[in-house]
Protein backbone atom coordinates (compact mmCIF):
# COMPACT_ATOMS: atom_id res chain seq x y z
CA UNK A 1 0.00 0.00 0.00
CA UNK A 2 1.20 3.52 -0.90
CA UNK A 3 0.52 6.28 1.53
CA UNK A 4 -1.85 7.97 -1.46
CA UNK A 5 -4.01 4.76 -0.67
CA UNK A 6 -5.13 5.10 2.84
CA UNK A 7 -6.26 7.43 5.09
CA UNK A 8 -3.48 7.74 8.00
CA UNK A 9 -5.10 8.97 11.11
CA UNK A 10 -2.21 10.41 13.33
CA UNK A 11 -3.24 9.72 17.24
CA UNK A 12 -1.11 11.75 19.33
CA UNK A 13 -1.29 11.71 23.44
CA UNK A 14 -1.46 12.99 26.42
CA UNK A 15 -1.24 17.32 25.69
CA UNK A 16 -0.94 16.30 22.01
CA UNK A 17 1.99 16.58 19.53
CA UNK A 18 4.10 19.88 18.99
CA UNK A 19 5.39 20.98 16.07
CA UNK A 20 8.57 19.60 16.71
CA UNK A 21 7.00 15.80 17.37
CA UNK A 22 7.73 13.15 14.98
CA UNK A 23 3.89 12.65 14.50
CA UNK A 24 3.30 16.50 13.36
CA UNK A 25 6.19 16.45 10.73
CA UNK A 26 4.73 12.95 9.34
CA UNK A 27 1.18 14.98 9.10
CA UNK A 28 3.01 17.64 7.08
CA UNK A 29 4.73 15.42 4.78
CA UNK A 30 2.04 12.83 4.06
CA UNK A 31 -0.79 14.41 2.17
CA UNK A 32 -3.69 11.81 3.17
CA UNK A 33 -2.30 12.17 6.71
CA UNK A 34 -4.67 14.01 9.13
CA UNK A 35 -4.63 14.56 13.27
CA UNK A 36 -7.68 12.95 15.16
CA UNK A 37 -8.39 16.06 17.22
CA UNK A 38 -9.26 15.56 20.71
CA UNK A 39 -11.56 18.64 22.87
CA UNK A 40 -9.54 18.18 26.06
CA UNK A 41 -6.07 17.40 25.58
CA UNK A 42 -4.77 18.12 29.25
CA UNK A 43 -7.68 16.56 30.90
CA UNK A 44 -8.23 13.38 28.42
CA UNK A 45 -11.82 11.34 28.79
CA UNK A 46 -11.52 7.91 28.13
CA UNK A 47 -15.08 7.25 26.36
CA UNK A 48 -14.45 11.28 24.62
CA UNK A 49 -11.25 10.35 23.15
CA UNK A 50 -12.41 6.74 22.10
CA UNK A 51 -15.60 8.50 20.73
CA UNK A 52 -13.57 11.08 18.58
CA UNK A 53 -11.35 8.34 17.09
CA UNK A 54 -14.22 6.00 16.02
CA UNK A 55 -15.58 9.53 14.16
CA UNK A 56 -12.61 9.62 12.56
CA UNK A 57 -11.72 6.28 11.22
CA UNK A 58 -15.75 5.72 10.34
CA UNK A 59 -15.63 9.04 8.42
CA UNK A 60 -12.65 7.31 6.10
CA UNK A 61 -13.30 7.04 2.38
CA UNK A 62 -9.76 4.94 2.19
CA UNK A 63 -8.49 1.92 4.08
CA UNK A 64 -7.18 3.30 7.45
CA UNK A 65 -3.75 3.28 8.60
CA UNK A 66 -4.06 4.54 12.44
CA UNK A 67 -0.64 6.42 14.08
CA UNK A 68 -0.71 6.56 17.88
CA UNK A 69 1.50 7.89 20.24
CA UNK A 70 1.43 7.16 24.04
CA UNK A 71 -1.83 7.58 25.68
CA UNK A 72 -3.51 7.33 21.69
CA UNK A 73 -2.59 3.58 21.99
CA UNK A 74 -4.70 2.56 24.75
CA UNK A 75 -7.96 5.33 22.93
CA UNK A 76 -7.12 2.95 19.77
CA UNK A 77 -7.15 -0.26 21.30
CA UNK A 78 -10.32 0.57 23.00
CA UNK A 79 -11.87 2.09 19.89
CA UNK A 80 -11.67 -1.25 17.92
CA UNK A 81 -15.24 -2.40 18.67
CA UNK A 82 -16.59 0.87 17.32
CA UNK A 83 -15.18 0.71 14.42
CA UNK A 84 -17.27 0.38 10.92
CA UNK A 85 -14.70 1.11 8.44
CA UNK A 86 -11.59 -1.04 7.31
CA UNK A 87 -8.45 -0.69 8.95
CA UNK A 88 -5.65 -1.29 7.08
CA UNK A 89 -3.24 -1.42 10.30
CA UNK A 90 -1.58 0.28 13.08
CA UNK A 91 1.82 1.65 14.05
CA UNK A 92 1.62 2.06 17.53
CA UNK A 93 4.45 3.87 19.34
CA UNK A 94 5.65 4.23 23.19
CA UNK A 95 2.51 2.42 25.21
CA UNK A 96 2.35 4.01 28.18
CA UNK A 97 1.30 1.14 31.03
CA UNK A 98 -2.01 2.48 32.14
CA UNK A 99 -2.55 0.42 34.90
CA UNK A 100 0.62 1.19 36.67
CA UNK A 101 -0.47 3.28 39.98
CA UNK A 102 3.06 5.19 40.03
CA UNK A 103 1.88 6.34 36.58
CA UNK A 104 1.71 10.68 36.59
CA UNK A 105 -0.63 12.12 36.01
CA UNK A 106 -2.79 9.45 37.93
CA UNK A 107 -6.00 9.92 35.96
CA UNK A 108 -4.30 8.78 33.09
CA UNK A 109 -5.26 5.45 34.73
CA UNK A 110 -8.63 5.54 33.49
CA UNK A 111 -7.50 4.80 29.68
CA UNK A 112 -6.16 0.99 31.31
CA UNK A 113 -6.49 -1.92 31.53
CA UNK A 114 -5.84 -2.82 28.11
CA UNK A 115 -7.81 -4.87 26.13
CA UNK A 116 -6.08 -8.37 25.53
CA UNK A 117 -7.88 -9.69 22.72
CA UNK A 118 -5.60 -9.88 19.59
CA UNK A 119 -6.15 -7.08 17.27
CA UNK A 120 -8.10 -7.75 13.91
CA UNK A 121 -5.43 -5.62 11.39
CA UNK A 122 -1.76 -6.02 10.94
CA UNK A 123 0.09 -3.67 13.59
CA UNK A 124 3.88 -2.73 14.56
CA UNK A 125 4.35 -1.67 18.36
CA UNK A 126 7.58 0.30 18.63
CA UNK A 127 8.45 0.44 22.30
CA UNK A 128 11.84 1.70 24.12
CA UNK A 129 14.21 0.22 26.70
CA UNK A 130 14.01 3.00 28.93
CA UNK A 131 10.46 4.83 28.50
CA UNK A 132 9.60 6.72 31.75
CA UNK A 133 5.88 6.06 31.17
CA UNK A 134 5.97 2.39 30.56
CA UNK A 135 8.50 -0.89 30.70
CA UNK A 136 10.03 -2.34 27.43
CA UNK A 137 8.41 -5.97 29.37
CA UNK A 138 5.28 -4.23 29.72
CA UNK A 139 4.74 -3.31 25.94
CA UNK A 140 6.52 -6.61 25.01
CA UNK A 141 3.10 -8.31 26.63
CA UNK A 142 0.42 -6.23 25.59
CA UNK A 143 1.64 -6.52 21.94
CA UNK A 144 2.26 -10.42 22.16
CA UNK A 145 -1.47 -10.37 23.19
CA UNK A 146 -2.17 -8.27 20.34
CA UNK A 147 -0.43 -10.28 17.66
CA UNK A 148 1.72 -6.91 17.01
CA UNK A 149 5.45 -7.11 15.35
CA UNK A 150 7.19 -5.58 18.55
CA UNK A 151 10.16 -3.16 17.35
CA UNK A 152 12.74 -2.51 20.19
CA UNK A 153 14.01 1.41 19.91
CA UNK A 154 16.71 0.74 22.18
CA UNK A 155 17.12 3.66 25.08
CA UNK A 156 14.66 6.19 23.23
CA UNK A 157 12.66 7.32 26.07
CA UNK A 158 9.35 8.36 25.22
CA UNK A 159 10.10 8.72 21.43
CA UNK A 160 9.22 11.94 21.54
CA UNK A 161 10.47 15.36 20.84
CA UNK A 162 12.00 16.15 24.34
CA UNK A 163 13.78 12.48 24.06
CA UNK A 164 15.18 13.67 20.73
CA UNK A 165 12.93 12.49 18.27
CA UNK A 166 11.69 15.20 16.33
CA UNK A 167 12.55 13.85 13.14
CA UNK A 168 13.29 10.46 14.14
CA UNK A 169 14.46 8.85 10.58
CA UNK A 170 14.32 5.09 11.95
CA UNK A 171 10.49 5.18 12.48
CA UNK A 172 9.94 6.58 9.40
CA UNK A 173 11.69 3.64 8.06
CA UNK A 174 9.82 1.42 9.56
CA UNK A 175 7.10 2.69 8.98
CA UNK A 176 7.15 3.05 5.47
CA UNK A 177 8.34 -1.16 5.03
CA UNK A 178 5.04 -1.92 7.01
CA UNK A 179 3.00 0.37 5.10
CA UNK A 180 4.58 -1.70 1.86
CA UNK A 181 3.17 -4.63 3.29
CA UNK A 182 -0.18 -3.43 3.95
CA UNK A 183 -2.70 -4.67 1.15
CA UNK A 184 -5.03 -2.13 0.41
Amino acid sequence: MKASDADILIIPGYTNSGPSHWQSRWEAKLSTARRVEQAEWTKPVREDWIARIAEEVNASTRPVVLVAHSLGVPSVIHAIPHFRNRVAGAFLVAPPDVANPDIRPKHLMTFGPYPRDPLPFPSITVASRNDPFGTYEHADDVASSWGSFLVDAGEAGHINADSGHGPWPEGTMVFAQFLGRLSA
